[in-house]
């Protein structure tokens, strides 16, 4: 299979991209977060596919992207008044809502479970995407299972050239991590921190529980994806290092690549050093991009300057303990 390079800036490659999902193909689409790769949710066979072409594990569900309110309503068995609250507030937008099913979900995109988790992305070309398509399209992250996210559509063609049909460029992601996924059966959970902040949901919900406070899920099926031990990883072996420990971190090491936001790089035997914005925000758009140079630079151990422990960079953070576990 030849993975065709299209344009979100034209809306003739946006017919045929959706023509391709109608047709039961699958399509890399940029969203604010991260590129996903789609197919059509409701048809089991697309769904698979998108397993397939990722190596994606069975018990991992996928989300669903839809335009708004009233396409995700018929994939849920009950809409509450949270749900409603939370979309009116942040949708579209980075945050993912798990909910319990409807008939109309297949086991597919739930990986079994009872919920389903959707969203409404917020990127124009993601949206000019779903409104041609008609209908809701799963949407996990386009790369191979538990690798870096991709950002760009160049890091998609790098994970999954010639095993999807089409990948739709829109640019580099702004925001550049995954969604915030907040399970509401009954309280509010947060499954998975993300680009909309703790604070903000706490603020329009009241005390959001966390997994910390209620324990981890241990079932085999997740309700929400990014809950692996191990995810977002690069190869190579990743280590978290306080910023006066990474000198002699990495004189220890061999082919060493540094990923910094505050610590000096001089005294740093590296490969590769790559400096990110001191910013929650900016370090999380230039994350992944980062991770994907130092791995192309062959380094074979990457050490992360530890990041800051407030509470802005929670998201942050879940991704970089993600990459560092042990594969």
């Amino acid at each position: 299979m030849d993975t065709r390079l299209l344009s979100a800036r034209s809306p003739r490659d946006l017919d045929e991209a959706a023509e391709l999902l109608k047709r039961g193909g699958l399509v890399a689409f940029p969203t604010e977060t991260v590129y996903g790769l789609g197919g059509l949710a409701l048809e089991p066979l697309a769904v698979r596919a998108i397993y397939a072409a990722k190596g994606r594990p069975s018990f991992n569900p996928l989300i669903v992207h839809v335009l708004g309110e009233d396409d995700a309503r018929p994939l849920c068995a009950r809409w509450p008044l949270e749900a409603q609250q939370l979309a009116a507030r942040f949708w579209p937008g980075p945050l993912t809502l798990v909910l319990p099913r409807s008939a109309l979900v297949p086991d597919e995109v739930t990986a079994g479970g009872d919920t389903v988790a959707v969203r409404a992305p917020s990127h124009p070309a993601a949206r000019a995407l779903l409104q041609r398509v008609g209908a809701p399209l799963a949407g996990p992250s386009a790369n191979r299972s538990e690798h870096i996210s991709p950002t760009t559509a160049a890091h998609v063609l790098r994970d999954l050239n010639g095993r999807i049909d089409a990948v739709l460029d829109g640019g580099r992601c702004a925001v550049g991590i995954e969604s915030t996924v907040i399970a509401l059966m009954p309280r509010p959970l947060l499954l998975r921190a993300g680009a909309v902040p703790l604070a903000q949901l706490e603020e329009l919900l009241g005390t959001v529980e966390t997994r910390e406070m209620r324990g981890h899920h241990t079932d085999l099926v997740a309700p929400s994806p990014g809950m692996q031990r191990r995810h977002y990883a690069p190869a190579g072996v990743v280590r978290l290092v306080d910023a006066d420990g990474l000198a002699a971190a990495a004189a220890k090491a061999g082919q060493v690549g540094a990923l910094l936001h505050t610590a000096p790089a001089e005294e740093i035997a590296a490969v590769l050093v790559k400096r990110l914005p001191a910013t929650p925000a900016g370090y999380a758009r230039e994350l992944y991009a980062a991770l994907r140079e130092l791995e192309d630079a062959d380094c074979t151990t990457i050490l992360i300057e530890q990041i800051p422990a407030g509470a802005d960079w929670d998201a942050i953070r879940d991704r970089l303990e993600r990459a560092a576990a042990p594969a």
